[in-house]
C-alpha cells in the first residue's frame, strides 16, 4: 500500500472528531443548504454523543466519513413516524446511518465504496440487521450501487430533499459494492477456511454410527490420523480440545508417582488447571510466556516420584514452538511418560509421537475440518475404568472400538475429507507463509514474540503500549483481514497474532502486512501528537 494510499477506522482521537465536525458544515452548510454558516466553519451533530464515526483516512486527514447510532427514537423516526411502520417486513436489530460525506475531489466513488464496505462488516459484527439513511436526491444512483434502497415519502425542504433508504446484508450483496466486496481472510488459529470438499462431506445424509459404513469410515479415520503422526492408536471424541486433555487428565490420575507439568503460555495454564480439577499430584515448571524450557531446568524439577510429564507442543498463546525431541530424551532418559497437547500443531507441522504416552489434537485447527471433534493418541493398551466419568474414559472407547457412545457421522465425513487433503505439501506451505510474513512484519519494524523458536502456525506481534490491540484488530477486521486479537489472554498484553496455517496469496499477505504497518503507524502519531498537545 502506497503511503498515498487510504484506510477507513472509528473515529477516536479528538483531532479526527474535529475534523469531522469541519467536514459535516462543508457538505451539511455550505453545499447541501441543510443547516445555517456560521463563523467557527463548524457543525456539531446534534446525536454526536451517540454517533460512532466510520472515516477515511489519507495520510492524517479525514476526506470522508459516515455516523451510525442505534439510540431511538432516530431522526428518520421523527421525520416520518417509526420506520417499521413504513416497512413490509419485520426488523430486529436496526442503526441509523447519517452525514455520509466525502471531500469533492475524492468523490470517485472509491471512498464512497469503501465506507460502505466498511459499514456492512461493522453492522454485521455489531448484530444489526438493518442500515436506515436519509438520502440527498442527488445522489440517489450512488446510495443504490451502493445497497441502499428507497421506501416511505420525501422528507426535508425543497433546497434540501431526502429519501428514506434501508440497507439489509441481502440489498448490499446484491448491489454493485456487494458483488465486489472480496471475503474476509481469516488468520485466525482456528475455525479456518473450510474448502468446498470438505463442507461437501459434511452435508452428506447423516447415517447411523452403528452401521457397518459408520465403522468403515471411522476406522478410515482412524488409520488416516495414527499414520500421520506416527501412533498405533488414537480415538475421537465429540467435544473439544479441553475435552480430549480432559481425558488425558483422566488416565494420568490412573498413575502413580508425581508428575511435571511445562507451562509457557495460556494452555500451558489450562493443563494446570485441569489437572487441579483432577485433584493430581503434581509440579510446575513455570516460564514467562515465549520463555523456552531449556534441559537443566526441566531436570532440575525432577523428583525420584516424577512420573509423567506434560506439555503444550505449540503454545499458540504467544507462538512458542516447544522443543518436541528435548521433551522425548528427557522422558526417555528419565523413564517418565510423555504427554502432549498437539492442538495447534496437528496438522500444521510434521509430529512424531513416536515415544509419547498420550497426546491430544482436533479438528477444527489446522487439519482445516470442523470444530466439534478430539482426539487422544497413544501406543499402549487401555483397559476401562470404573473410578473414571464414563464419557472421559479412554479404555471404554478401546474396549468398544471406538463408538461407546453417539457419534456425527457428518462432522466425520468432512474430517475424512480435510485428512485427504493433507500431505507434505501443506507443512511447507505453512513454514513458507510464516516465513514470507515475518520478513515483512520485520521490515517494518514490529516487535515479534518468540522470533527464536518460534512455531510456524502464528505470529505474534506486540502492539505498542499507547495503542490498543484491539482497536487495531477492529479496523482491519473491517477492511476484510480477520486476525487474533479478540481472546482476553492476548488483550491482556496488547498482542495480536496472525495464524499461517491456511492458504494464502502472497499478494494478500502483502496487503494485510502493509495495511497493519499504516493503521499503527496512523494510530502512533496521533497519540504522539495528542501528547504534544497538537
Amino acid at each position: 500500500m502506497s503511503k498515498h494510499e487510504f484506510f477507513f477506522k472509528i473515529a477516536t482521537t479528538p483531532d479526527e472528531f474535529e475534523q469531522i465536525h469541519r467536514l459535516n458544515y462543508q457538505t451539511f452548510s455550505e453545499e447541501i443548504p441543510q443547516h445555517q454558516k456560521n463563523e467557527e466553519q463548524k457543525l456539531v451533530d446534534p446525536f454526536h454523543a451517540e454517533n460512532t464515526y466510520i472515516i477515511c483516512i489519507k495520510e492524517n486527514e479525514v476526506i470522508g466519513m459516515t455516523a451510525i447510532r442505534d439510540n431511538r427514537p432516530f431522526s428518520l423516526d421523527r421525520k416520518i413516524g417509526p420506520v417499521e411502520q413504513s416497512l413490509s417486513f419485520p426488523i430486529h436489530s436496526p442503526c441509523e446511518v447519517r452525514l455520509l460525506s466525502v471531500k469533492k475531489e475524492y468523490r470517485n466513488g472509491r471512498v464512497f465504496l469503501g465506507l460502505a464496505q466498511f459499514l456492512i462488516k461493522y453492522c454485521l459484527k455489531k448484530g444489526y440487521d438493518i442500515a436506515f439513511i436519509s438520502g440527498t436526491l442527488r445522489q440517489l444512483k450512488l446510495y443504490g450501487q451502493l445497497g441502499f434502497q428507497p421506501f416511505a415519502q420525501l422528507t426535508g425542504t425543497d433546497d434540501a430533499l431526502f429519501q428514506p433508504m434501508y440497507l439489509t446484508k441481502k440489498t448490499f450483496d446484491e448491489s454493485i459494492a456487494g458483488r465486489i466486496l472480496p471475503p474476509t481472510i481469516p488468520f485466525l488459529p482456528g475455525p479456518v477456511q473450510i474448502s468446498d470438499k470438505v463442507m461437501a462431506a459434511l452435508s452428506n445424509t447423516p447415517i447411523s454410527h452403528r452401521s457397518d459404513l459408520y465403522k468403515e469410515k471411522l476406522d478410515k479415520t482412524k488409520d488416516m490420523l495414527a499414520k500421520l503422526v506416527n501412533s498405533k492408536y488414537v480415538h475421537i471424541f465429540l467435544g473439544s480440545g479441553t475435552l480430549a486433555n480432559d481425558v488425558v487428565a483422566g488416565q494420568l490420575s490412573l498413575e502413580t508417582g508425581r508428575g511435571l507439568i511445562l507451562a509457557n503460555g495460556e494452555f500451558g495454564s489450562r493443563l494446570v488447571e485441569q489437572s487441579n480439577r483432577f485433584g493430581l499430584s503434581f509440579d510446575v515448571l513455570q516460564k514467562d510466556w515465549g520463555q523456552a524450557f531449556t534441559r537443566d531446568e526441566i531436570i532440575s524439577k525432577l523428583t525420584k516420584n516424577t512420573s509423567w510429564i506434560w506439555a503444550v507442543h505449540s503454545e499458540t498463546s504467544s507462538g512458542m514452538l516447544n522443543d518436541l525431541d528435548l521433551l522425548k530424551e528427557i522422558s526417555k532418559q528419565h523413564q517418565l511418560k510423555l504427554c502432549l497437547d498437539c492442538i495447534s500443531s496437528l496438522g500444521a507441522i510434521e509430529v512424531d509421537l513416536e515415544g509419547v504416552f498420550l497426546a491430544t489434537g482436533v479438528s477444527g485447527k489446522a487439519i482445516r475440518a470442523l470444530t466439534g471433534l478430539s482426539f487422544v493418541f497413544h501406543h499402549h493398551e487401555v483397559q476401562p475404568s470404573l473410578t473414571l466419568p464414563k464419557y472421559l474414559d479412554l479404555g471404554t472407547y478401546m474396549a468398544k472400538d471406538s463408538i461407546p457412545f453417539s457419534q456425527s457421522s457428518n462432522l466425520l465425513e468432512a474430517l475424512l475429507a480435510a485428512l485427504e487433503n493433507i500431505n507434505r505439501d501443506t507443512f511447507e506451505k505453512v513454514v513458507e507463509t510464516h516465513s514470507f510474513l515475518k520478513n515483512q512484519l520485520k521490515q517494518f519494524g514490529f516487535t515479534i514474540i518468540c522470533e527464536q523458536n518460534s512455531s510456524p502456525i502464528i505470529l505474534t506481534i506486540e502492539i505498542p503500549s499507547s495503542i490498543s490491540s484491539a482497536l487495531i484488530g477492529d479496523v482491519l477486521y473491517n477492511h476484510g483481514y480477520q486476525l487474533h486479537y479478540e481472546s482476553d489472554y492476548l488483550q491482556r498484553r496488547n498482542w495480536i497474532q496472525i495464524a499461517c496455517i491456511d492458504h494464502y496469496d502472497k499478494a494478500d499477505l502483502e496487503k494485510m502486512a502493509n495495511l497493519l504497518n499504516r493503521v499503527i503507524s496512523y494510530e502512533q502519531n496521533a497519540t504522539q501528537a495528542l501528547v504534544n498537545g497538537n
